[in-house]
């Protein structure tokens, strides 16, 4: 399970066994959520947010948090996810404990 960022508590990984479509985990205690990119031309279109089965979702103040940071950090998490699962490169952890702007 790598992980490749921690914001402000929440921590943003990848299983080690993913698959298709390019997809990363927050999880903060007991609760997950699941952030899908599609993706057309090398370029992000959406981003679809969804609980993650048998997990208890990120709610509030915390899924705000989340959001914000994948709305800011989409295009790098891809990379990290082309680096990992295309390329067996490790990724790099990153930890950001000030809120974004």
């Amino acid at each position: 399970m790598p992980k490749i960022y921690e914001y402000l508590g929440i921590i943003i990984f990848f299983y080690s066994n993913e698959h298709e479509p390019v997809h990363v985990h927050g999880k903060y205690n007991e609760y997950e959520i699941t952030a899908e990119f599609l993706i057309e031309n090398g370029t992000i279109i959406e981003v679809r947010i969804r609980p993650e089965k048998g997990r208890k979702p990120l709610t509030g103040s915390k899924l705000n948090d989340f959001k914000s940071f994948i709305s800011h950090y989409g295009e790098r998490i891809v990379e990290k996810w082309v680096e990992y699962f295309v390329y067996h490169k490790e990724v790099e952890f990153e930890r950001i404990n000030k809120p974004l702007k």
